[in-house]
């Protein structure tokens, strides 16, 4: 029985190339959790949970903003996060590479697409979840979306349930959980950024 890939990590930028072998290796792989789709509804047992929102603006024109950049992966902040290959489309099914830049280290961690969300009631809603494959440094799933609510605000909002997974990050939890908490943030500032609320 031959050995699931496992997440990368490096102390200089993979190349393309290398992060398209990477992807190759991971196609076939499962979700790594059992409670694939429980960000539908109430958290799993046994995972870290995270709900995190900010006001992106107001109206049509925010909506259609903030779509944009979820579609084109803008809440992944740069330059530490980007999702590989870029212009990865959201679909069902979608496997992509999470590069980050953490404790001196280049990270690859592999997930797909769970689900998409494209609701009118009771708020009108778009986005979708993602779970974590083999090849990732954690274990969960994470929702992103965009909010127009009925009182006009536009939010974006990042729901997630997770827990270490790769041994490295267990050993050194509370710094991960440091670093998931960083992401949100600056999650959050760079989605604010790419609609143009003002500040």
């Amino acid at each position: 029985m031959s050995k699931q890939p496992s997440p990368q990590w490096s102390r200089t930028p993979p190349s393309d190339a290398q992060i398209a072998a990477f992807l190759a290796r991971v196609a076939d792989q499962p979700f790594s959790y059992g409670e694939v789709g429980a960000t539908k509804g109430g958290p799993p047992a046994g995972y870290n949970f995270d709900d995190n929102a900010v006001q992106l603006g107001r109206g049509a024109e925010a909506f259609a903003r903030g779509c944009a950049a979820l579609r084109a992966w803008r809440m992944f902040p740069a330059p530490w996060t980007q999702i590989r290959p870029a212009d990865a489309r959201i679909r069902e099914g979608q496997t992509v590479a999470m590069l980050a830049r953490a404790f001196g280290l280049w990270w690859l961690s592999a997930c797909r697409i769970v689900y998409l969300v494209d609701e009118t009631a009771p708020v009108r809603r778009f986005g979708f979840a993602y779970g974590t494959l083999p090849a990732h440094v954690e274990q969960g799933e994470e929702l992103f979306s965009i909010e127009w609510r009925a009182d006009d605000t536009v939010w974006y909002r990042v729901l997630a349930f997770s827990r270490p997974r790769y041994w490295p990050v267990r050993l050194a939890k509370p710094l991960a959980r440091n670093l998931q908490r960083k992401f949100v943030r600056d999650s959050k500032a760079a989605m604010v950024l790419a609609v143009g609320t003002p500040a």
